[in-house]
């Protein structure tokens, strides 16, 4: 009960606090969350690669906990794996830069991919994999409230990868 307390608390923070504007160095904010993921991971050791990532305008903390939030459940969906492995990329595309981050996890059936990012939607079940169903719709609400968007790509044992845009020029 208490997770999921504070997952609705970080669920509503995340659609109010008012965001505080600056250029973002993607690629280091994305490292060194991936690094902190990985000295808390109680599985295999995990490959992490991230690729050089286009900077772009927005609020660095809430930013973060997206980063958090995707590669934190990259790591956990991938941790049955003897080798886990999270690709993060990103690239600019029609004044947009998008990000994703894929893995090589249990993935997920395309057909439930609308639940995905709504609170306590959960494609697994909870004795699978811990969580309490709020950490993609906190995603959700920073990347919207960035005037971006996100979505997600998977298949069922076949690993899954979640995307989010953010436009070029800050939020709109």
């Amino acid at each position: 009960m208490d997770q999921l307390i504070v997952g609705l608390l970080e669920f509503s923070r995340a659609g109010k606090e008012r965001l505080d504007l600056d250029v973002i160095d993607m690629t280091a904010l994305a490292g060194a969350v991936a690094a902190e993921a990985t000295a808390v991971f109680a599985g295999p050791r995990p490959l992490i690669d991230i690729a050089d990532l286009p900077s772009v305008q927005g609020d660095a903390t809430v930013i973060r906990q997206v980063w958090s939030n995707l590669i934190g459940n990259a790591l956990k969906y991938s941790a049955k794996r003897p080798e886990p492995r999270v690709t993060i990329s990103g690239r600019i595309e029609n004044r947009e830069a998008i990000y994703q981050v894929e893995d090589n996890g249990a993935g997920f059936d395309m057909r439930y991919a609308d639940k995905l990012f709504g609170v306590f939607q959960r494609l697994h079940r909870a004795e699978d994999f811990s969580g309490t169903g709020v950490g993609l719709a906190i995603v959700h609400r920073i990347i919207a409230r960035h005037g971006g968007r996100v979505w997600a790509q998977g298949a069922p044992d076949a690993g899954a990868c979640f995307h989010f845009s953010l436009p070029i020029g800050g939020v709109s």
